[in-house]
């Protein structure tokens, strides 16, 4: 399963073009324009987008996904940017981050197998400090209906490995919302993201 999952994003990965476009996710920026830079972790980073505009604006930023082809664009675009990230390949629990590490968490469609994202939540809530932000946007379980009628927004097409607000207030117990709604909202994210989706949007910070 490991496998498949690494070389379906490889094989999306490998194009010239960028999956996703190379503008940071809209809400991410609006948010991440509110904090004052710090140090911050982008779980399943793969092309790079968030952590550039993050690194472009004051951050030190780390990053880490499961497909080396996702590091090698994000490199590349980083270069092209001229800022440094700090990029790592490979699973979470096998990566040596810190307690108390970061200072903010961009969870940009980071849509982990079904079976671990829960436990990857819990991992990254104890890399970041108490105060911390998490940054969150990504497709509800709603979204499943309107993946079937326009493939082209793209997402999984799994309803586990979809979001609700009830799992989002499981996984992140000890965190104040600033936000967390689920929405409409219409994407234009490169070759991946278009068209309209349902996502869940939050904010939270970790008390």
């Amino acid at each position: 399963m490991k496998q498949i999952w690494r070389d379906r994003w490889d094989e999306r990965y490998s194009s010239k073009q960028f999956a996703y476009g190379e503008e940071p996710n809209k809400y991410l920026k609006k948010e991440l324009d509110k904090l004052k830079a710090g140090t911050i972790l982008f779980p399943a980073e793969g092309e790079g987008r968030n952590a550039v505009y993050a690194a472009k604006t004051g951050w030190n930023v780390f990053a880490f996904d499961i497909s080396m082809e996702g590091k090698k664009k994000a490199l590349q675009l980083a270069e092209s940017n001229n800022v440094k990230i700090d990029y790592q390949v490979g699973e979470l629990e096998n990566l040596q981050y810190g307690t108390d590490q970061f200072d903010a968490i961009g969870l940009v469609y980071a849509h982990f197998p079904a079976a671990i994202k829960s436990h990857y939540h819990t991992i990254l809530d104890k890399y970041l400090r108490k105060g911390g932000v998490v940054i969150f946007e990504a497709f509800s379980k709603k979204h499943l209906d309107y993946v079937q009628k326009e493939e082209k927004v793209g997402g999984p097409k799994d309803i586990e490995s979809l979001f609700s607000i009830e799992e989002i207030k499981s996984d992140f117990p000890d965190y104040d919302f600033e936000e967390l709604a689920e929405m409409e909202i219409e994407l234009n994210e490169g070759l991946f993201h278009n068209g309209k989706g349902s996502v869940i949007r939050f904010v939270g910070r970790k008390k």
